[in-house]
C-alpha cells in the first residue's frame, strides 16, 4: 500500500470520527483522519458539549456559594464572578481533551491530515493540494447551527451557541430563540451569571420531545429559577436599535405581536447535518428532504465504499450516538457483526435539575398500543437528595403490564445524567423492572430512587 493510500479515510475528527478512526486502527487497518479544525474533537469538544458543561459548572458553582452555602453553615464574604478567569479554565480544559486526543491518534497510528475534504470518486479524496486514496471512506462531518434567513448572526449582539460560551460581559438581558436543550442550558449559565433571561419558543412547549411529566415539572423548575418563557410565539424581526436588541414575535395562535428588548439575542433553533463541500452532489449521494444522508443497515451510502454516521444521518444529533455509529460502522467493515440498540441511547439536558430519558415516553408507549404500568418517584423520598440539600425532581418509569418488560425510564433531578444509565444497561437487556428492583441498591445513594421506583411499577415502594 503507497503511502498516500489507505483502508480507510474518516472525513471529520469531531467524536464519530475520531472514535471510529481509533477503532478502525484498533481492528489493523491503515487509517487517515481529514479534519478542518486545528484542534480535534469536532463541534462538541470545541464549541459545544465540553465547553457548555464547563460553564455550567463553573456557574453552578458561583450560584451555589451564593444561594446556598449558608445552609451548610458556610459563611463567606461577598462572592464575585470573574468572567476571564472562568473562560480560561473552560479553554483550558477544552486544550486537555483535544491534546488527548492528539495523543491517542498517535498511539494508534492514525494519520492526520488537516483540511477540507473533496470527494472526487474512486475512493479518491483530495485535501488542499495533496490527493489520497481509500478503499473505504468514512463521513463524520457533524453538523451545525441552524439560521434564520431573517435574523442574521454577528456573533456579537445576535450570536449562534458557539458567540453565547464567550460573552466577555455577563449581559443584562439574554433574549433565547428556542427552548430547546442547547438554549436552555446556556440560558441557564447566564441566568446564574446574573443575567435577565427570556426564552421565546415556536412549540406549544419547551423541549417538546420529552415526557408530558418530565416537561410540566421542568418547566416549573425553570421558572422558579427566574427563566421567562413565551410559547407559542414565532420571531419574526431582530433590530438593533438604540434601546438594545428589539425581538419581535407574534402569537401562532391569534397573530397577536409582542417585543422583547434585551442587548443579546442567543439563536438555538436546532441543528441541521453539515456537508458543505463535500462534494455529495457531484457523486450522487442520496439525502433525505432534511438534508441528511441515506443510508443502509450497515451505514453505506448510495454509493458503494462510502459510508456515513453521526449527525449528518437520520436519527438524534447525540455526540454518544455518533460513536456508537462509528465504531459500528469500522467494525463491520472488519467482519464483525454488530447492532445498536436505538432504544437504549439516552438523551440529557446539562441544566439543574438535569433531565435524562431513555426508551420510549408515556405518548408514545400509548401511540403503540402497548398495556403499561407506570410508577413515579420523587426525590424528596429519598435520603441522600435530603443530605445533598436538593430534593427537586423524580424518576419515573415506564413498563410492559403483563412482562413488566422496561420501556422507558424519565428523571428529573441531580445527576440525572448519570443515573439513568441504570436503566439503558436494562434496556439494553430486554430487562425488566423487576431486575432493577432485585439489584442491591447502596445506602444512602440517589440511585435509591431508581430502586423504589421500579418497586413503585410493581405496587411495592417502601419509602412512600
Amino acid at each position: 500500500m503507497s503511502e498516500n493510500s489507505y483502508d480507510i479515510a474518516v472525513i471529520g475528527g469531531g467524536p464519530a470520527g475520531y472514535v471510529g478512526s481509533i477503532r478502525a486502527a484498533q481492528l489493523g487497518m491503515k487509517v487517515a483522519c481529514i479534519d478542518r479544525r486545528k484542534m480535534l474533537g469536532g463541534t462538541c469538544l470545541n464549541v459545544g458539549c465540553i465547553p457548555s458543561k464547563a460553564l455550567l459548572e463553573s456557574s453552578y458553582k458561583f450560584f451555589d456559594a451564593k444561594q446556598n452555602f449558608k445552609r451548610h453553615g458556610i459563611k463567606v464574604g461577598t462572592v464575585e464572578i470573574d468572567l476571564k478567569d472562568l473562560h480560561l479554565r473552560k479553554t483550558g480544559i477544552v486544550d486537555t481533551l483535544a491534546k488527548g486526543i492528539d495523543f491517542l491518534y498517535k498511539k494508534n497510528h492514525v494519520h492526520r491530515l488537516c483540511g477540507t475534504g473533496l470527494l472526487l470518486g474512486d475512493g479518491k479524496i483530495k485535501v488542499g493540494s495533496k490527493t489520497i486514496t481509500a478503499k473505504h471512506i468514512l463521513l463524520a462531518t457533524g453538523s451545525k447551527s441552524t439560521t434564520v434567513s431573517s435574523i442574521p448572526i454577528d456573533e456579537n449582539h445576535v450570536v449562534s451557541s458557539t458567540g453565547a460560551l464567550s460573552f466577555t460581559d455577563i449581559p443584562k438581558h439574554l433574549i433565547v430563540i428556542g427552548g430547546g436543550a442547547i438554549g436552555l442550558e446556556l440560558g441557564s449559565v447566564w441566568k446564574r451569571l446574573g443575567s435577565k433571561v427570556t426564552v421565546i419558543e415556536y412549540a406549544d412547549t419547551i423541549c417538546p420531545t420529552l415526557d408530558t411529566d418530565v416537561i410540566k415539572y421542568f418547566t416549573r423548575s425553570l421558572k422558579k429559577q427566574g427563566l421567562a418563557f413565551h410559547l407559542k410565539k414565532k420571531v419574526i424581526d431582530v433590530q438593533k436599535t438604540p434601546e438594545g436588541m428589539v425581538v419581535k414575535a407574534i402569537d401562532r395562535k391569534n397573530n397577536a405581536e409582542k417585543a422583547f428588548t434585551g442587548d443579546k439575542v442567543l439563536v438555538c433553533v436546532g441543528r441541521k447535518p453539515y456537508v458543505d463541500g463535500l462534494g455529495c452532489e457531484r457523486l450522487g449521494i442520496a439525502r433525505n428532504p432534511q438534508g441528511a444522508i441515506v443510508v443502509d443497515k450497515n451505514f453505506q451510502t448510495s454509493v458503494a465504499h462510502i459510508y456515513a454516521v453521526g449527525d449528518i444521518i437520520p436519527g438524534p444529533m447525540l455526540a454518544h450516538k455518533a460513536e456508537e455509529e462509528a465504531c459500528a460502522c469500522v467494525e463491520k467493515l472488519a467482519g464483525i457483526q454488530t447492532n445498536i440498540n436505538y432504544d437504549a441511547i439516552p438523551n440529557v439536558i446539562y441544566t439543574h435539575p438535569e433531565v435524562a430519558c431513555v426508551g420510549k415516553t408515556e405518548a408514545e408507549v400509548i401511540a403503540m398500543g402497548v398495556d403499561y404500568r407506570i410508577y413515579k418517584f420523587p426525590f424528596s423520598a429519598n435520603s441522600r437528595s435530603h443530605t445533598n440539600d436538593d430534593t427537586e425532581g423524580f424518576v419515573k418509569l415506564i413498563a410492559e403490564k403483563n412482562s413488566y418488560r422496561l420501556l422507558g425510564a424519565h428523571i428529573v433531578g441531580a445527576d440525572a445524567g448519570t443515573l439513568v444509565h441504570e436503566a439503558v444497561i436494562v434496556l439494553q437487556y430486554a430487562g425488566t423492572t423487576e431486575d432493577l428492583w432485585r439489584c442491591c441498591h447502596a445506602h444512602p445513594t440517589l440511585n435509591e430512587a431508581i430502586k423504589e421506583a421500579a418497586l413503585g411499577v410493581h405496587g411495592h415502594a417502601i419509602h412512600i
